[in-house]
């Protein structure tokens, strides 16, 4: 008694005012900002929750995987039959959908026929059900006149929650609105239609995609705005989806590009997420459902329960005389008597009291004015709380896609359907202000969809057929780049003729197998200093290189780095060396050794015939320089000159060599076993010890083959008188093979594909080099630029657009492979590296360049491990051995730096060599301490043979 006393004292005071009556009285549901954010970070929990796959069973949200991977993007075409089931009706449409040509927009135009079902049907057997579907489906074919011959593609919107492994395949988890069919929970649900279609007959219909309205309602306003990576429903239950990346969906395999998640966001709060917001209205209307305990947040926010929440609010502030001066009649104790309709009816803006008063002297009730006044803010609160709660769900979705994009603003759009959006007079405007309040960050503009539930299904359809055709089509162009394990064998094999053929004194060869007067890796006793030249490009570099002896042998490099200004490099060779001369005077300046007579190695990078360690005749000029009076001159000699005429120090140039011998000796100083060098990079090349006795080629050196490293010319009988004892010392000496120019013979046309056709006839030197093009950097990119050149012409990419960019050679560098190939690099940072490049890209077309990527890069590898298994099994072979086991010294930006290169390259080897252990070292500096060391090494052996 005593309660009834105070609750009356409490409204007594708020008689004049039925609003504040009832605000006082639904505190709980009038939900602050502050809750909304927690409520919003609890949904982005659950999200994850069920997203992984540790903790997806004991999740309450499921975000089910659709298999859905791309929106619309005006370029579907074709034309479809639907089915749509999810209410006590349901539709049979024949959609067909306009592909977008030039300004012109695509567009749908549908004919449909609805269908009842019997009421029996909705608790009946499934077979029952879906025989009832393929029946309709048979007749409205007849009606429209639709070939019964011809092969049909058909949709299926199915509105209640499945788990589907593909498109075209769903088990379903559980019904919903009153749906209670028997025998089909727990089974595809599409193939028992296919099962039910084929007892009907007489038509040839293919199922390829069932999708759930919320999707549908995605893809129809994604099919007119771009933006459009949100479906929202908010009818008779309530559900949203969106496009997540895929790598963060554990459920499904892969992780490049997006797929669309069916959150079924109904059932947040079945694990008491949100105990603390629910109030004993909410009970109520949980404890009377068909599932008590499931979907508590549907039964907050959708139009299946706002009119209940209503009536028990009305009915509990009678029962406590703050309304119909405590009157409560039989209707409005009646369950269903107050409709959500009734609740949009209530909140119209002119005649929203007078429907009130309707409706309440409908339910046998006497209302005053406050009486209306009071029910009608009852019905504001509650349906004002179902947009709070839909915004703050929807705020913490858009919110995940923000940060999944790592964007600072968001534009997107919402596509949205249902009854209490589309009939409700005040609920949209409630709901976007609400989530622009909460997410000012985001420009979120929202799309009433138009037939979506019908229309989607048709355009996931009409999406799945593009892809495929697109799958098709990219495939088809990439798979000459696919080399099979029978040609990856064939390459070695050609190799290894290459090497052979090189190595002998006459006929021609297209792998130069060049002599490098280098017979000795390293042996760890090298020690002093020594000074290393290298020219390989726009730069000169002076080194000076310390090794010291001890338990661990180390190196320690001083080095400085000099600019060749662009009319040196098209000079004369006299300014050219001159300046050489005058960086080396200038570094020995800087260490203060000017008057040191130190041993030098000259690491010059261009191609070069050598007939001693210390001579290097300059075949022809690459890399930009044109310096005249050089090529068919030997370059050791026109530098000795120019330091002769600046006559201000010495230098004892003991060897020339190239970046791949340097990078062996650099290597085979850490590990002995490395007899093989190893360039990817900008260009490649291999170098190898190989047995002198193979090397035909050096019977032509007049007897220089036995010099050793280091011996100045001149000085070669002062070694001995070639005896045999002496010969027998020397028994390997490092060939640098020139491999780049495999395939220069034809060898190669059979891999050969139209795109590397093309990179070559536009290289600087066509015809030649042909395995490098296929291999190295320079021309990786450029390869990979007229890949996607086809595509785009082909309307596979880039919506057929031709950019500028994309028609401009070289713009399309190798680093870009390396940046867009990174597994840490999501598709939206490949986006941003392609708009760089002027190319407009979305999602799946960065996919297709990561594959196209991908392919090119992986081909080279591949190409790089055969030629790499005709080496060691060579070098094998010369020894007479079942197994090796050696060491690759390696340099090159390829190899350093893209994130697949070395693993496929290493693999490759190991398949098509399996009698070899091969170790790769990447080299330190093999350009700089390589060059030292032969020159410490010659000056070893020098000094060695003085002793004698």
């Amino acid at each position: 008694m005593l309660a009834v006393h105070l609750v009356a004292f409490f409204f007594s005071k708020l008689q004049e005012d039925p609003t504040k009556k009832v605000d006082r009285f639904l505190y709980a549901m009038r939900l602050h900002d502050d809750q909304l954010k927690d409520i919003s970070a609890r949904f982005q929990a659950e999200i994850k929750k069920g997203l992984s796959s540790e903790s997806n069973a004991a999740a309450a949200v499921k975000m089910l995987p659709t298999h859905v991977r791309s929106t619309p993007d005006g370029s579907e075409k074709g034309q479809f039959l639907a089915l749509d089931l999810g209410g006590s009706k349901f539709k049979v449409l024949q959609v067909k959908v306009r592909e977008g040509m030039g300004i012109r927009k695509g567009g749908v135009e549908m004919e449909e026929k609805t269908y009842p079902i019997p009421k029996e049907l909705l608790t009946g057997r499934g077979t029952e059900l879906l025989d009832h579907v393929s029946e309709s489906l048979k007749d409205f074919m007849h009606e429209k006149k639709i070939s019964m011959d011809k092969k049909h593609p058909l949709a299926f919107t199915f509105s209640f929650p499945c788990e589907q492994s593909s498109l075209d395949q769903g088990l379903l988890l559980n019904w919903s609105k009153k749906y209670r069919v028997r025998g089909l929970q727990g089974k595809d649900v599409v193939q028992v239609l296919r099962d039910a279609i084929d007892r009907t007959g007489g038509m040839d219909v293919e199922v390829l995609a069932m999708v759930n309205d919320t999707v549908a309602t995605m893809m129809t306003c994604g099919f007119d705005d771009n933006y459009c990576d949100v479906g929202l429903i908010i009818g008779t239950g309530t559900n949203a989806c969106y496009m997540e990346g895929l790598r963060h969906i554990d459920l499904v395999e892969g992780d490049e590009g997006r797929m669309c998640v069916n959150t079924e966001w109904g059932a947040f709060g079945d694990d008491g997420a949100l105990d603390d917001f629910i109030t004993e209205f909410d009970r109520d209307v949980d404890a009377a459902s068909s599932n008590p305990g499931k979907q508590i947040f549907e039964k907050m926010v959708s139009g299946m329960y706002l009119g209940e929440i209503v009536r028990l609010v009305v009915l509990k502030m009678a029962k406590l005389g703050l309304l119909f001066d405590g009157h409560v009649s039989d209707a409005l104790r009646t369950k269903g008597k107050i409709t959500t309709a009734n609740v949009a009816a209530m909140e119209e803006y002119k005649n929203g009291l007078k429907n009130t008063k309707n409706l309440l002297m409908d339910l046998d009730l006497t209302p005053s004015k406050d009486d209306c006044i009071a029910v009608q803010h009852v019905s504001i609160i509650v349906s004002f709380r179902s947009s709070n709660l839909v915004a703050a769900g929807l705020a913490a979705i858009l919110t995940r896609i923000r940060q999944n994009r790592n964007l600072r603003t968001l534009r997107i759009t919402v596509g949205v359907d249902g009854t209490v959006y589309k009939t409700h007079p005040q609920y949209p405007k409630r709901l976007h202000k609400v989530v622009r309040r909460l997410l000012p960050e985001c420009h979120v503009r929202f799309v009433l969809s138009d037939s979506g539930s019908s229309k989607g299904a048709a355009l996931v359809s009409a999406v799945a057929q593009r892809l495929a055709s697109r799958r098709r089509q990219v495939d088809e162009t990439l798979c000459p780049f696919r080399l099979s394990r029978e040609q990856l064998q064939l390459v070695k094999a050609r190799m290894r003729a290459g090497l052979e053929a090189g190595l002998k004194t006459k006929g021609p060869s297209a792998i130069k197998m060049l002599p490098s007067f280098v017979y000795h890796t390293p042996d760890g006793t090298e020690h002093g200093k020594y000074l290393a030249l290298d020219l390989g490009g726009t730069n000169f570099r002076a080194m000076l290189v310390n090794f010291k002896k001890g338990l661990q042998q180390n190196a320690r490099l001083y080095h400085k780095i000099y600019t060749i200004p662009l009319e040196i490099m098209q000079g004369t060779g006299e300014e050219l060396f001159d300046h050489l001369a005058q960086c080396v005077s200038d570094f020995l300046d800087y260490m203060g050794m000017k008057n040191a007579h130190l041993p030098a190695g000259f690491t010059f990078s261009f191609p070069c015939e050598q007939t001693a360690i210390d001579t290097g005749t300059l075949v022809s000029w690459t890399k930009g320089f044109k310096a005249t009076d050089c090529e068919g001159h030997d370059v050791v000699e026109m530098l000795r000159e120019a330091i002769k005429r600046r006559n201000e120090f010495d230098l004892d140039i003991v060897a020339v060599v190239n970046d791949t011998v340097g990078t062996m000796m650099s290597c085979a100083y850490e590990d002995p076993q490395c007899e093989i060098g190893l360039i990817a990079g900008t260009g490649t090349n291999v170098c190898y010890m190989e047995e002198l006795k193979n090397i035909e080629k050096t019977e032509q050196t007049t007897g220089r083959v036995k010099r050793e490293e280091g011996t100045p010319k001149g000085e070669e009988d002062k070694q001995g008188d070639g005896s045999e004892g002496e010969k027998k010392e020397i028994q390997k000496m490092c060939i640098n093979t020139e491999w780049g120019g495999l395939g220069d013979d034809g060898s190669l046309d059979d891999i050969i594909t139209p795109y590397d056709v093309e990179v070559n006839q536009n290289s600087v030197n066509p015809g030649r080099q042909r395995f490098e093009k296929l291999t190295s950097g320079m021309y990786l990119g450029e390869i990979v630029r007229q890949v996607l050149l086809d595509l785009t012409r082909g309307g596979l990419l880039f919506r057929g657009h031709v950019t500028e960019a994309l028609k401009t050679a070289g713009i399309f560098e190798t680093k870009y492979l390396s940046q867009i190939e990174s597994d840490r690099l999501a598709l939206l940072q490949v986006r941003c590296i392609l708009q760089q490049l002027g190319l407009d890209s979305n999602c799946d077309d960065s996919i297709i360049v990561k594959e196209v990527c991908g392919a090119v890069s992986r081909r080279a590898a591949q190409l790089c491990g055969a030629g790499m298994a005709a080496v060691v099994d060579k070098i094998r072979e010369n020894r007479g051995l079942d197994h090796l086991n050696i060491t690759v010294g390696v340099d090159g930006a390829l190899y350093k730096l893209h994130p697949h290169f070395s693993g496929i390259m290493h693999q490759t080897v190991n398949e098509l060599a399996p009698q070899c252990n091969v170790n790769f070292l990447l080299s330190e500096d093999g350009s700089g301490k390589g060059a030292a060391l032969i020159t410490a090494v010659g000056c070893r052996l020098r000094q060695e043979l003085n002793n004698k």
